[in-house]
């Protein structure tokens, strides 16, 4: 008895330690296995005690786990089940243990000679332990011979055995089994001897693949692999174009399944695509995102509509071939691979119409589609896809129908539609096999999608099966017929006829293939295209299996574990190690070695809300998914060589619109803009490509070999002191005289090859980290936190954060494609406490990291040293006032260089010293805040930094020049200064002085001879002097200083942003000041563009003259620019158009200075990389190329439009000449006609002369301040009076005709035919006689605007009995002219009397009351009145006469503000909708205005209230009445604007905003005498070329065109005659590039005259009148020469095929360089 005690409490004693020890990791507890044995081993001589004693110490031992342990656990002790005891029998044993084991652990024994013993056995251990779930403990085999042969056979029967015997069986422990060989033939046996009673066949691929990872512990199959993908893997990103492109209608696309299915109201919140993220206009930026994240590959789909708009090659879209193009370049430019999908889902629906993928005449239509495709762009592309996910087409699309085409038949349609799919990718493979491939050497696939099957009971066959079965259904379908034998699976098949068995009637039709196309299909793929984002459990499926579903087809059921994580889309579960069995299963299945897979698509979606950006989940996802990829390969040897994430930026989604978003890039759909963000998951891909995966340890240091020179910089010489004024006032002289057509011309060209772009910041403004890892304080921490020393309170304690996010800033850096960034260090990050006794080894490392960075991507890091950070601990010893600062600069720059010297190559000690000296120690702005000593505090500061700045140039140059091989200085800054007064001398010396003290202040010294500038020193000199002091104030330098300062920059860099004006004056003496000895006041030009700073306005011509300046002055030294940049104020700015104004107009006087003046420019730096914190402004400007989000603590940053733009300027290295802008040499059409004109009111004066009765106009002009200067047209050029003189100036033009117009009121006095005047009319009989004896045709106008008053006084063109007036009136001219007139036009741009006369009143009659419905009435009036006149013509006077008449209207052309923005496109074509087209549309196309006009603003009048439109309706015979009024288009043009959506307030009733756009101009564009006229011939081709398309090319005459000056200016209009040249060009590129069919050409105009109401002061014509004069003489200008030889050649015939007797001399100052194109 005591020794049973004892064995019982030792027992018990040594279980609980284990459960204490091991409790929180087991499960399942045995207390006693092997019973046999045990027992013998006790030490009882009794076989009884021993039992007694081992009962008691399980029983003992269980008690103690459940009441102290147990947490869910359960405990039994093993047993035999053919065992029988000496002592008592099994079923007694079983009897006392049975309420002390929570399962049964058995042990079998199988005897493979008598298999019925197994089952006795069983069935009485049945009967005991009834409804005990049961674990089979081990496994015994006895007489069984060939065990690892033939091993599966007993096993089946044994588990036969089991199941009928129907034992809860919980699980196997079937270890001595499993070391057989034979096990993995286990579920090939069981999966059929069980069933069928067969022998054993061969594992099937998924069973090998499902049983060599069945046993993995979630240790093992979780664990992470550290290690890289093999050399060339491919990392790329994908998209669809119906998910990101818009552009839905745009340029000819026709439309889609997905268009349609989106304008049914089927997708969430009745979403559509229309727009979705406007890739068709953003080509540029989806490129620009591709850069950063450095992808190899980009994965995209061609839209079959949009280049074949009906789905046949009949239909064409060039179009649409070019945006193609233009991405496919655009990605080659940029090094990324483009892999093309021909079918990602988006059917043209006229091909849907017709049946579809059902009818199998598709697949021939789309063999031609993709036989186009191959053709057009297999020269670049080499990776092709036929259909992505075929699968999706077939069972969402004819399955479920909740994708379009939206029919639900899963049993017919979805095989029929995959079977012709499978046909139209082989004939489309073979195309290119045999048509292709041996030039292109590309590759063709397909991107079958899939997910892994788990069974959900492993230890169901069933389950297993149908697994596999799933597998067979989602991606045997299509992989089978191309990777395997041509044909379907068999288990597809053999279980679809089963279905079909099983049911009373067929439910799903699987085709056959024929012989032959099973041939065709077979291997019809070079590489495995795979998307899978998920895995399934599956199980069989219910015996239920008639009702027609996929899943019923296939009897399974899809299931899903809760403890996977779940996403936003109720479909995908994260379960990574789902594709590592996938690609093994694959593998195994369908590629083996011969066919490579790629991984063609893998992502999770996250939903809409919340921050966009911190996608976390989405970077576990990656990093779990792309591990498991890399286990394939490196431990599965799996051929796996890319994986390709989907996608680039979010999208839309389907059915589930834009509610899921699975882009690596959040696209901000509320914002017309569709501005990218990189999201967190963007770094972390980025960094895996860089990387190629996982590495097992961070690499060392690794960096390029930086060079900046091969060889090392000649030591600038220093030069003699300046003068006073300096030479350098050629600048002034040279430049100032200018006129603006000279001085704005824009130049296209490009800079050197070697030239440096980069971009810009500075530690304090963008770095964050205030406190962080040790850093000091530093002044300007401590200056912000102070309370109002900045704007909003605002600090640069976080900033754009970049101390923790190296890479975000690399991405930008590399998207951007520049070659350089300038950075600086952060004294007091790298010191804290300024000395190096204080070296923080943390901001080390971070620059480090940064450094390593940019020399991985091949940017040469520019390093400031010194950006006004100074460390808080030095300025308490007086900072930059206490001489020690030199050596303690010296010691932090000697650090800088040693440690990071190896990789930086360009020095710069300190950041515009002027700042520092005079806005921190002067006006006491900056930190320290010092503003009490302003005549001395800046002079003394500035001599200690001059001399800091020596000594450390002089340490670089003596310690590290040699082994380092880097350029050092300084960034000095200027802003340029204009003279007030040219003649002034006193303001030219004070322009000059102004440089010397704000630029030659610091570059004297180091640049010329050691020491400050002659005007400073005589200046400060002699005012220190009148102030009675001792010495001047400007400290001198010992000659030993001079010696030591001069040459100390190996180049120049500069800092500028705007421009002053100055003037000389004389200053009071006291208090002295800095800025009071320069002697001199600054003004700005009001003109100049603003920007969020009151003294940073945008001036850039000034930077031309500023760098020609520093040319002159330093003996032309390399220079770069180091900061040019623009504020602005919006939030947000991404569509910051200013910005790019700015860039590319400074730029471009940049490229001037380089390439016309000669200047040694070396390179350009804009400021700045992001917007920042700046300074005292806080965070209110905004200076960035990208914008960041301070209001987000993930700081993120997004690509402004600026970005782009200046993106695209590094890559072209300038701004070369656009294609289209080449001057084309040619001809006109033989009987082209040349014209000039005029208009009554403007010229003929004699307002009340022989019985002329008053006008509109007359009496407008009469009105006080309705004209500017309140001049009149009562004289005008007197032409009424000078038709001899009018003659001769048409004479000296040699024009062929002359376009005037008749005064109606100087003919009909009263506008009736109750008087005709006959000496007025006599007039116009004299001039036209006049011009046929001359031989020039006349172009009469009838209505030129001067209506007579007494109709007015009736309403004018408001009362609709003018209609009938205007008739009468026409009759008259057409009676007594019309036999010698034969061109006529009825009205001068109607737009103008209705809108400016009746809207804006600016024009007369000046009615401006009714702006939302008058010119509407008016223009209704007018269109009604052209209409009866040419019917009239037509039908009375036409037979006889055989003349021509028609309308002129006139209109602007508009391009979009933002080219890349559909809302702005849609704004430029409503722009010409409601100016042009108002007339237009119902003459030359329909009788009615156009569908634009009469949507917009009928739905602004019903807002309104009102209970129709405000626009008046015409009535059906009314349309058919208008419909035709035209034998040619007269046209009037001028300019070009830019145009942009603009939303009016619903209650506001005018044109404008019913029109809704807002317009402004490029300020590169050239100006003219009046502020609407901009330079911009571009836009009068594309505007003739637009009434081509528009209008189904009529005949089109040009009745206006021409420029204007203000006042006079002398008569060589050098601008008038550019204007001619590139307007007249742009015309004859229209005809013979265009086809536009252009019958004539009129210059505005003949004279100067009078304007409108600007009177005399804007000048248009070719001949100068001379106001001044009583006679007005027409003074021809140089222009009325060019024109005449223009007509004389009848265009530009070509200089290189010899002399030309037409060809006078071209105008000078026209800077693009003409093209050689020869058109005739």
């Amino acid at each position: 008895m005591v020794k049973t005690s004892t064995f019982v409490d030792l027992f018990v004693e040594y279980a609980e330690f284990n459960f204490r020890s091991f409790g929180d990791l087991v499960d399942m507890w045995l207390t006693f296995s092997h019973l046999p044995e045990v027992l013998q081993s006790l030490p009882y001589d009794d076989p009884s005690s021993s039992l007694q004693a081992l009962v008691a110490a399980h029983e003992r031992t269980y008690t103690l786990y459940h009441e102290k342990y147990s947490t869910g656990g359960k405990l039994s002790i093993a047993l035999e089940i053919n065992h029988h005891f000496e002592t008592i029998p099994l079923e007694s044993l079983s009897a006392s243990l049975r309420d002390s084991v929570d399962f049964l652990s058995l042990s079998l024994h199988y005897d493979c000679r008598n298999e019925e013993n197994l089952q006795k056995n069983l069935k009485s251990f049945q009967n005991i332990w009834k409804n005990m779930a049961v674990l089979l403990f081990s496994l015994t085999f006895h007489e069984c011979n060939s065990k690892t042969e033939n091993m599966p056979i007993p096993v089946a029967a044994l588990f036969k055995d089991i199941i009928k015997e129907e034992a809860l069986t919980m699980g196997y422990d079937v270890n001595k089994f499993l070391d057989s060989s034979s096990a993995r033939a286990f579920s090939s046996y069981a999966g059929n001897a069980l069933q069928e009673g067969q022998a054993a066949a061969p594992l099937s691929s998924y069973q090998k693949v499902w049983e060599t990872f069945a046993n993995q512990t979630a240790l093992e199959r979780d664990s992470f692999l550290s290690d890289v993908f093999p050399s060339g893997f491919l990392w790329g990103v994908s998209t669809g174009a119906f998910n990101i492109e818009g552009g839905w209608a745009e340029d000819g696309k026709g439309e889609s399944i997905w268009d349609q299915f989106g304008h049914q109201g089927h997708a969430y919140m009745n979403q559509t695509a229309d727009v979705a993220c406007d890739s068709y206009h953003k080509t540029n930026y989806d490129v620009y995102l591709l850069r950063g994240l450095q992808s190899k590959l980009y994965k995209f789909s061609i839209s079959w509509s949009r280049i074949f708009p009906s789905g046949i090659k009949a239909s064409l879209n060039p179009r649409g071939v070019d945006y193609y193009n233009k991405l496919i370049n655009s990605l080659q430019d940029s090094n990324i691979e483009p892999m093309i999908t021909l079918f990602h889902w988006d059917l043209p629906q006229a091909l849907q119409d017709l049946g579809g993928w059902q009818n199998d005449s598709i697949v021939d239509a789309f063999a031609a589609y993709a036989d186009f495709c191959f053709a057009t762009f297999g020269d670049r592309v080499k990776l092709w896809i036929t259909f992505h996910e075929p699968w999706v087409i077939s069972y969402a699309g004819y399955g479920t129908g909740k994708h379009p085409p939206g029919i639900v038949n899963p049993g017919v349609a979805s095989y029929k539609v995959a079977h012709t799919i499978l046909k139209a990718h082989a004939k489309a493979w073979r195309l290119y096999d045999d048509k292709y491939r041996s030039q292109q050497h590309g590759k063709v696939g397909l991107v079958l999608n899939s997910d892994w099957a788990e069974p959900r009971s492993p230890a169901s066959l069933d389950d297993v099966k149908a697994a596999e079965r799933y597998m067979h259904f989602m991606l045997g379908w299509f992989a089978h017929p191309i990777f395997v034998n041509g044909d379907y699976p068999d288990i597809l098949k053999s279980q679809i006829q089963q279905t079909n068995q099983h049911c009373s009637s067929p439910v799903a039709h699987l085709p056959s293939f024929t012989e032959e196309e099973k041939l065709l299909v077979k291997g019809t793929a070079d590489f495995f295209g795979l998307s899978h984002y998920t895995s399934q459990l599956v199980s069989a499926g219910a015996n239920d299996t008639c009702s027609p579903a996929y899943e019923n087809f296939g009897n399974f059921s899809q299931h899903v574990d809760p403890a996977w994580p779940q996403t936003v889309s109720s479909w995908i579960r994260v379960v990574p190690w789902g594709l590592r069995r996938l690609l093994n299963f694959v593998s195994q299945e369908y590629t083996g070695t011969k066919v490579p897979i790629y991984i063609a698509g893998s992502g999770m979606p996250t939903g809409a809300g919340g921050d966009a950006v911190n996608d976390t989940e989405r970077m576990d996802y990656f990093r779990l998914y792309i591990n498991e990829a890399l286990k394939a390969v490196k431990l599965d040897a799996v051929d796996v060589q890319s994986y390709i994430v989907r996608s680039l930026i979010d999208g839309f989604e389907g059915p589930v619109g834009y509610s899921q978003r699975f882009g690596l890039h959040h696209v901000e759909f509320g914002d017309s803009n569709r501005q990218r963000t990189p999201k967190k998951s963007a770094y972390y891909f980025s960094n895996i490509i860089e990387k190629n995966g996982f590495p097992s340890k961070v690499l060392h240091r690794s960096f390029k070999p930086v060079t900046f020179d091969t060889a090392l910089p000649m030591r600038l010489l220093g030069l003699p002191a300046s003068e006073v004024p300096s030479k350098a006032k050629v600048v002034w002289e040279k430049f100032s005289p200018q006129t603006k057509f000279e001085r704005d011309m824009y130049f296209y060209g490009n800079f050197p090859g070697d030239f440096v772009w980069g971009v810009s910041t500075s530690a304090y403004q963008i770095e964050g980290g205030w406190d962080a890892d040790g850093k000091g304080p530093s002044i300007w921490d401590n200056f912000t936190h102070i309370p109002g020393n900045i704007k909003n309170s605002d600090t640069g304690d976080i900033a754009c954060d970049s101390y923790h996010k190296v890479d975000e800033d690399l991405y930008m850096l590399r998207a951007l494609g520049v070659k350089s960034y300038r950075f600086s260090l952060s004294w007091p990050r790298i010191f804290p406490t300024g000395r190096n006794d204080s070296i923080n080894s943390h901001g080390v490392d971070y620059y480090n990291r940064l450094i390593d960075g940019l020399t991985a991507n091949n940017i040469t890091p520019m390093v400031t040293l010194y950006h006004w950070d100074l460390p808080q601990a030095l300025q308490d010893i007086g900072g930059w006032e206490n001489e020690s600062l030199i050596d303690l600069f010296n010691s932090f720059a000697d650090f800088c260089f040693q440690t990071f010297g190896d990789r930086v190559k360009f020095w710069m000690t300190l950041n515009e010293p002027y700042v520092s000296a005079w806005i921190a120690y002067g006006v006491g702005e900056f930190p320290p805040n010092v503003k009490n000593d302003p005549g001395y505090a800046p002079y003394k500061i500035a001599h200690t930094l001059l001399k800091a700045h020596a000594r450390v140039y002089h340490t670089y140059d003596r310690k590290y020049r040699a082994s380092q091989r880097g350029v050092i200085s300084l960034s000095l800054n200027a802003d340029w200064v204009e003279p007030k007064t040219l003649d002034d001398p006193r303001d030219t010396e004070a322009a000059d002085r102004s440089l010397q003290f704000m630029l030659g202040w610091f570059a004297h010294p180091i640049f010329k001879n050691g020491d400050y500038p002659e005007a400073m020193k005589w200046t400060v000199g002699n005012r220190s002097e009148l102030q009675n002091l001792p010495l001047s104030r400007l400290p001198a330098f010992t000659a030993q200083e001079r010696g030591y300062i001069r040459g100390t920059a190996d180049v120049f860099c500069i800092n500028t942003y705007t421009s002053s004006i100055v003037k000389h004056k004389t200053p009071k003496l006291k208090p002295f000041s800095y800025e009071d000895d320069q002697e001199l006041s600054s003004e700005v030009d009001s003109s100049w563009p603003t920007s969020a700073l009151a003294n940073m306005r945008p001036v850039a011509w000034g930077l031309r003259r500023l760098l020609n300046w520093i040319k002159e002055e330093y003996n032309n030294p390399p220079i770069y620019i180091t900061e040019n940049g623009v504020g602005i104020k919006a939030t947000p700015d991404v569509d910051d158009t200013n910005r790019i104004f700015y860039y590319k107009t400074y730029i471009d006087e940049a490229l001037k200075a380089s390439r016309l003046d000669g200047v040694n420019l070396r390179g350009y730096i804009a400021w700045s990389l992001m917007d920042s914190f700046e300074w005292v402004n806080g965070y209110d400007p905004r200076f960035g190329l990208h914008q960041v989000d301070f209001k987000n603590p993930s700081r993120p940053r997004t690509p402004k439009r600026s970005a782009l733009y200046y993106a695209e300027v590094i890559r072209n290295n300038g701004i070369p000449l656009p294609k289209e802008d080449e001057f084309v040499y040619g001809e006109f059409p033989k009987n082209f006609s040349w014209s000039v004109a005029s208009a009554a009111y403007q010229i003929e004066g004699a307002w009340r002369e022989d019985g002329k009765g008053l006008s509109i106009w007359d009496q407008f002009a009469h009105t006080p301040l309705k004209i500017s200067n309140d001049e009149t047209a009562d004289i005008a050029c007197d032409s009424y009076h000078k038709i001899e003189e009018d003659l001769a100036s048409l004479k000296g033009l040699k024009v062929t005709h002359y376009r005037f117009s008749i005064s109606w009121s100087r003919v009909l006095p009263d506008g009736t035919t109750k008087l005709i005047n006959e000496v007025g009319l006599n007039y116009y009989e004299r001039l036209i006689d006049a011009l046929l004896a001359a031989d020039i045709k006349p172009q009469v106008t009838i209505y030129h605007w001067d209506l007579p008053q007494a109709l007015q006084n009736i309403g004018g063109w408001e009362n609709e009995t003018i209609v009938q007036r205007f008739k009468e009136y026409a009759e008259v001219l057409f009676q007594r002219l019309g036999d010698k007139v034969k061109f006529w036009i009825t009205l001068n741009e109607p737009y103008i009397i209705a809108n400016l006369g009746y809207g804006y009143g600016t024009s007369a009659p000046g009615i401006s009351f009714r702006p939302g419905r008058a010119p509407y009435i008016v223009g209704h009036n007018l269109l009604k009145a052209h209409a009866e006149v040419w019917h009239l013509y037509n039908t009375t006077y036409r037979p006889k006469q055989r003349g021509l008449i028609s309308i002129t209207i006139n209109s602007d052309w508009a391009e979009p503000r933002n080219p890349d923005k559909q809302e702005d496109i849609d704004a430029a074509r409503r722009y010409v909708q409601f100016y042009g087209g108002w007339f237009a549309h119902p003459i030359f196309k329909n009788g009615d205005y156009n569908e634009v006009m009469k949507r917009r603003i009928r739905e602004r009048s019903l807002a309104q209230g009102l209970n129709e439109s405000r626009l008046p309706e015409f009535t059906e015979s009314e349309k058919q009445r208008i419909k035709g009024t035209f034998d040619y288009f007269g046209f009037n043009h001028y300019t070009t604007i830019l145009a942009s959506n603009l939303n009016y307030a619903a209650g506001i009733s005018s044109y404008d905003s019913d029109r809704g756009v807002a317009s402004i101009t490029d300020r590169s564009w050239l100006g003219s005498g009046s502020f609407w006229l901009k330079v911009t011939p571009f836009g009068f081709r594309k505007i003739l070329r637009w009434i081509k398309e528009e209008y189904n090319n009529p005949p089109i005459y040009v009745t206006e065109n021409g420029i204007s000056e203000r006042g006079y200016t002398g008569l060589n209009d050098t601008w008038r005659m550019h204007y001619y040249k590139s307007y007249i060009n742009e015309a004859l590129k229209a005809v013979v590039l265009d086809g536009v069919d252009l019958r004539g050409y009129t210059a505005w105009s003949l004279m100067d005259n009078f304007e409108w109401a600007t009177g005399f002061a804007e000048r248009f014509g070719l001949y100068y009148t001379n106001y001044t004069d009583p006679a007005l003489p027409r003074i021809p200008k140089e222009s009325a020469s060019y024109y005449s030889s223009i007509i004389q050649c009848n265009g530009f015939p070509d200089p290189a095929t010899g002399p030309h007797p037409c060809l006078q001399p071209q105008p000078e100052g026209d800077y693009p360089k003409e093209s050689t194109n020869h058109h005739t």
